[in-house]
């Protein structure tokens, strides 16, 4: 079991953190105007609010006009919070033989959520932003699995394509996935942009964190 001093969800920052924060902050606010974020939404849990507020101060954005979204906070492990793999198995071995038997994508915890629990609460945001946010820039600084989760969503994937991806690598702290317009007229389509992508650390010199997002459980 991974010992914390407090919940997961209000674990701050480490120093390394703060300054990937801010030099992602510093790359948002390096856009021209007509690129700058004009929307910021973030998950409530406190890293992730700490990382939207070094956004904010680099824009020069209100920080009063963040909106924090419960949606947006990381998956919930239930009974297995805190708990390693290894510790899973050792602990509860009839829920790691389940969750290997019905696969991550499925498999819900006992008090926890499965990737497509996530996925649902994730679908209304989409709506979300399809309402409120028409032709705005919106940035969203969220999770490990919200990231991918939202993949999964907005490219229209299937379970075995989103996990593989998953398998590949985890997403790095401070990376930034981006989806536009690609196109003119009526041959625009949304699309995907880049992916994880980690030149605002790498141009500061900032060292690139790719350990998992939530260390206390099993994503």
């Amino acid at each position: 079991m991974i010992e914390l001093d407090n919940r997961d969800a209000n674990t701050p920052l480490s120093d390394l953190g703060r300054e990937q924060s801010v030099s992602l902050g510093r790359w948002f606010a390096g856009l021209d105007e007509g690129s700058q974020p004009q929307v910021l939404l973030c998950s409530p849990f406190v890293r992730a609010q700490q990382t939207c507020a070094a956004i904010a101060a680099a824009i020069h954005a209100d920080p009063d006009e963040v909106v924090v979204d419960e949606r947006l906070r990381e998956k919930e492990f239930g009974v297995l919070d805190r708990y390693t793999v290894a510790g899973i198995r050792a602990k509860f071995p009839e829920l790691a033989e389940q969750r290997a038997l019905v696969g991550k994508f499925y498999f819900r915890p006992p008090g926890g959520e499965s990737w497509c629990d996530v996925i649902l609460r994730l679908r209304s945001v989409v709506e979300v932003l399809r309402r409120d946010y028409v032709g705005q820039r919106v940035v969203i600084v969220g999770h490990q699995v919200i990231v991918n989760c939202f993949r999964y969503l907005l490219e229209c994937m299937d379970e075995a394509t989103i996990l593989k991806i998953d398998r590949d690598g985890d997403v790095p702290n401070c990376a930034s996935t981006e989806y536009g317009f690609v196109g003119s007229g009526e041959d625009a389509r949304f699309s995907l942009i880049r992916a994880n992508y980690v030149a605002p650390m790498e141009s500061t010199g900032v060292p690139v964190t790719e350990a998992p997002d939530n260390p206390a459980g099993p994503k």
